[in-house]
């Protein structure tokens, strides 16, 4: 039971993950920049993986933090445990679906420093997506500017925007020791990076009519709907002891 249950768990984190990375914001503007540079498909892949694990790691840091007090309090609550971490993610749930409610289904990240115009002209009432708009006046598109800064760029825009998503993934994994904890790090590193790659990739490729960022208008929702489900899993497993 506790190695189907951690499995479902892995296979949820995969979930969030790639569809996560899956995300224009995730791919975009590496494909963006890339064009503008002229970078090869070989540099554009290495700075997105650069990238990448630079979100994944601070991801994981935090999800560390969150990993430590899961264990402190499950020290304390023993076999409640379960039943808590199932009630905090049917809230986290609920608190998605109120911000895709709200009009505010996009989890952004921006370009460090960057100002971002809830209009019509960010490309969200249409087939493409904010980021060719911000990134049309940025130095990482510029000739002046030298290719390390746009890889630089392209590294903490990405870095300073962890995964928010994922951090529950990481509280349903607490009653798994450290052993949830690398399974779920690792688990957010191949979602991650499968996602960001394989967007990029198929992009590089001339695939130029993916609607997805019409999916990120739905990011918040769809988040929603895979914690209540997460969070209806540990319950079960609750129950069932």
């Amino acid at each position: 039971m506790n190695s189907a249950v951690l499995t479902t768990i892995a296979a949820t984190g995969f979930t969030v993950a790639f569809f996560h990375a899956a995300i224009p914001t995730h791919w975009l503007p590496f494909v963006l920049v890339s064009r503008a540079r002229r970078w090869s498909r070989g540099k554009t892949f290495a700075v997105a993986i650069f990238a990448g694990l630079g979100h994944v790691a601070l991801t994981s840091i935090l999800g560390l933090g969150v990993a430590w007090f899961g264990f402190k309090l499950d020290e304390q609550v023993e076999q409640l445990f379960p039943l808590l971490a199932g009630g905090v993610l049917l809230v986290i749930g609920a608190f998605y679906f109120w911000r895709q409610w709200r009009g505010h289904g996009v989890l952004h990240h921006h370009l460090v420093g960057g100002q971002h115009q809830e209009s019509a002209t960010c490309g969200h009432e249409v087939n493409h997506s904010h980021w060719e708009d911000e990134l049309k006046d940025s130095t990482m598109v510029s000739d002046r500017a030298s290719d390390w800064s746009a890889i630089s760029g392209l590294f903490m825009m990405l870095t300073l925007s962890p995964c928010e998503g994922f951090l529950p993934v990481y509280l349903s994994g607490v009653q798994f020791g450290w052993r949830g904890f690398f399974v779920l790090s690792a688990i957010l590193a191949l979602g991650t990076l499968a996602g960001m790659l394989g967007f990029t990739w198929l992009t590089l490729l001339g695939f130029e009519r993916f609607r997805l960022q019409r999916f990120e208008r739905y990011e918040a929702a769809l988040l929603g709907a895979i914690f209540t489900v997460l969070g209806i899993l540990l319950l079960g497993f609750q129950h069932s002891h």
